[in-house]
C-alpha cells in the first residue's frame, strides 16, 4: 500500500484503504475508483494523502518535483518503456532509472 499526496492523485486510481477526514469520518471506501468529485471532496475535508492500490510504500510517484504532473510522467514512462524491454522492471534500480529518464525528458524537453 502506497500513500500518495493529494496533489499527485489522478482520476481513475483505485483506493487501497478507506479515506477518512481529520475527525475519522469515512469519505470514501477502499476499492473505489477516484473521480474528480472525490478529489474535490478530499481537498475540501483536508485529506493530505490516500493509499492507492498498486503503489509500494516508497513508490516514486510519492516523490515528484512540484512542476511535474503525475499523468504526464506516466505517459512519458510508457513512451520510454520500449528502451527498457530487456530489463527486469520489478527491480527497484531499473524502475528508478525509467523514472529519472522520464523526469529528465519532461523537465528538459528532450525528444
Amino acid at each position: 500500500m502506497g500513500m500518495v499526496p493529494i496533489d499527485n492523485l489522478i482520476v481513475g486510481m483505485v483506493l487501497d484503504a478507506d479515506v477518512r477526514d481529520r475527525t475519522g469520518r469515512l469519505l470514501l471506501g477502499s476499492g473505489a475508483e477516484l473521480t474528480s468529485k472525490h478529489l474535490h471532496i478530499f481537498r475540501t475535508w483536508g485529506v493530505q494523502k490516500a493509499s492507492i492500490a498498486g503503489i509500494d510504500g516508497d513508490d516514486e510517484m510519492t516523490h515528484l518535483p512540484e512542476n511535474v504532473d503525475l499523468s504526464e510522467l506516466l505517459i512519458v514512462e510508457e513512451a520510454l518503456a520500449p528502451l527498457f524491454k530487456r530489463v527486469d522492471m520489478n527491480h527497484p534500480v531499473n524502475k528508478e532509472l525509467l523514472r529519472l529518464a522520464a523526469l529528465r525528458r519532461i523537465q528538459h524537453g528532450n525528444s
